[in-house]
């Protein structure tokens, strides 16, 4: 399943990284990373401390793939109002949901200060990336002065994440899809005549 060149540590949190997103932290055994990662019954406590820092470590790493991802296409060319259309639009693997995002339901997550703060910091930086656009988008003309770039932020991250919600709970991703055109609608018409 993993590269033969894929150190243990690699492969344990590789392996978590992807049980947090399918079963979450309770349902993420010890066994249940091992049995993934190919590793020995000692290897998780070699490496570390225990499921929490495993989890950490898995958490981290999903976060900054995520931010890597969204700046890839939000510090991508075209005009403002382009970047968040491809922010909204990029490839997703919707019916399986936001790797982050999912976490916030998970009341063992949320209820731990060091779990939650990965998840938390990467909301709070999508957020502030989009509304830098928005405010962007406003200064060159595109976008009209009204508009509150926070308040837009909120409204994109809020339409991905309640996509994922209403894509799995239909077993579609067209649900997903229609929230995305809704709200690039509502942006578009708020776009300066002269832009």
């Amino acid at each position: 399943m993993y590269s033969v060149r894929m150190s243990t540590s690699e492969r344990l949190i590789e392996s978590t990284r992807e049980l947090l997103w399918e079963r979450g932290y309770v349902g993420t055994s010890p066994k249940a990373i091992l049995e993934r990662a190919g590793a020995g019954q000692g290897s998780m406590y070699h490496h570390f401390k225990g499921k929490p820092d495993l989890a950490l470590a898995a958490i981290r790493r999903t976060a900054q793939e995520l931010r890597a991802t969204a700046e890839g296409v939000l510090g991508g060319p075209g005009t403002p109002y382009e970047r968040i259309e491809a922010y909204l639009r990029r490839e997703r693997d919707v019916l399986r949901g936001c790797p982050i995002g999912r976490l916030t339901m998970d009341p063992d997550v949320i209820a731990d200060d060091a779990l939650r703060a990965p998840v938390d910091e990467t909301l709070d930086w999508i957020r502030e990336r989009l509304a830098g656009i928005v405010e962007e988008g406003k200064e060159q003309g595109q976008f009209a002065p009204s508009l509150d770039g926070e308040e837009i932020a909120a409204a994109v991250l809020s339409t991905v994440q309640g996509g994922y919600v209403l894509a799995r709970a239909s077993g579609s991703p067209a649900a997903f899809d229609v929230g995305v055109r809704g709200l690039l609608s509502l942006l578009a018409a708020q776009k300066s005549p002269t832009s």
